[in-house]
């Protein structure tokens, strides 16, 4: 860096040259050439003009390097004092920065810790007002958003619960389709609560296409689809279910409503 400040001084003054030089070619127009033969006239004129830069370049090199070496060595000097302050106050800020990450991530630690020791229906707004901390602090924590979806709808509060989870939703990485499964799982519960039963079906149907053997998955999805008389995807869970969880003791009631809902139609 320090080598570039020499250069931007070299330019500027040549600069400065240029603009005088070219003042005094306008003196150029005032010769006589009347009288030179046409020959020689263009090459007598590059001659003057060369001449008077060349001689002007070296008059103001000279006296511009008279008059601001001295300048230049100090003003070098203190960019660099200052260069090396801005170097140690950007740096001091970065070790405050990470310093108040590292704090940033204790004081996380210890809510989560505070939370595990509270009752989820006893305690609701102390652990609500935990969690909101929580993810004021760290705006893209799954895990808290997703302990707050679960505190809603363990409440009742339905509403707050789906919201929370559509939210859960666009802060998972694309790649962790686990998660992803869990939250559509977990949006299906919901929407049966309030008895939204295509809603349900909906989400648990993106949870069944992420993991297809997910026994817990294959239960609500059978019986969104019972509600929503759909006899073909009551029919893939059943069979899925069968397959994945033979012991499943839901099995004969669920076979008793497919067929029932066969006998309908």
């Amino acid at each position: 860096m320090y080598n570039l400040i020499p250069l931007i001084l070299i330019i500027a003054s040549l600069i400065v040259i240029i603009v005088i030089v070219s003042r005094k070619f306008s003196l150029l127009a005032n010769l006589d050439v009347d009288n030179i033969p046409g020959e020689k006239e263009a090459k007598f004129k590059e001659n003057i003009a060369g001449t008077r830069i060349k001689r002007n370049l070296v008059k103001w090199n000279s006296k511009f390097s008279q008059v601001f070496s001295g300048a230049f060595q100090g003003l070098n000097s203190s960019l660099k004092n200052w260069y090396d302050k801005l170097f140690q106050i950007k740096e001091n800020y970065e070790q405050q920065i990470s310093a108040h990450k590292e704090s940033q991530d204790e004081k996380i630690t210890r809510l989560f810790r505070e939370i595990e020791e509270l009752d989820p229906e006893e305690e609701f707004e102390a652990i609500e007002n935990k969690l909101i901390e929580i993810v004021g602090l760290d705006s893209k924590n799954v895990n808290a958003f997703e302990k707050l979806g679960d505190l809603y709808f363990r409440n009742k509060r339905l509403q707050e619960a789906k919201e929370t989870y559509e939210h859960i939703l666009k802060l998972i990485p694309d790649e962790d389709v686990a998660k992803q499964a869990d939250i559509y799982y977990d949006l299906a519960v919901t929407a049966k609560s309030r008895d939204n039963w295509k809603f349900a079906l909906e989400n648990i149907q993106k949870a069944f296409s992420l993991a297809p053997n997910n026994p817990r998955y294959l239960d609500i999805m059978f019986e969104a689809s019972i509600m929503n008389d759909d006899k073909e995807l009551a029919t893939t869970a059943y069979d899925k279910l069968s397959e994945v969880n033979p012991e499943n003791k839901k099995l004969e009631d669920f076979k008793e409503q497919l067929e029932n809902l066969t006998k309908s139609d």
